[in-house]
């Protein structure tokens, strides 16, 4: 038997490991940075009231519940979906919206669309 192979083998078996380990632990590194945050979420209070106008960036728009495009952004990480957004507002763009309601878990609200800012 030609343990020069066997070796080769071994070292080359042993490096597949490594590699298939480190994209592993590499992909469910954002999975739970992403659960870290959802966590942190349900615990704090609502950056934000109801009945009160904030200011804050579209980050992207969304089908939400009521089936409507809806304007998604943050105001202090606390996700705020706005309604009733004109067509002419895209992404990018500053908005004023005013909150209306919190989900169940009071971790994002809905608004309604005021103006661009």
């Amino acid at each position: 038997m030609d343990y020069t192979v066997v070796g080769a083998g071994a070292g080359a078996a042993v490096l597949v490991l490594v590699l298939v380990v480190a994209m592993w632990r590499r992909g469910s590194g954002g999975a739970s940075e992403s659960k870290r945050a959802h966590d942190a979420a349900q615990e704090r209070e609502p950056p934000v009231d109801l009945g009160e106008t904030y200011e804050f960036g579209v980050t992207e728009f969304t089908d939400h519940h009521s089936g409507e495009r809806v304007a998604v952004g943050k105001v202090e990480g606390f996700v705020v979906f706005t309604e009733d957004v004109p067509s002419s507002v895209s992404e990018g763009d500053v908005v004023r919206a005013t909150v209306t309601s919190f989900n169940r878990d009071e971790t994002s609200a809905d608004a309604i669309f005021e103006e661009t800012a």
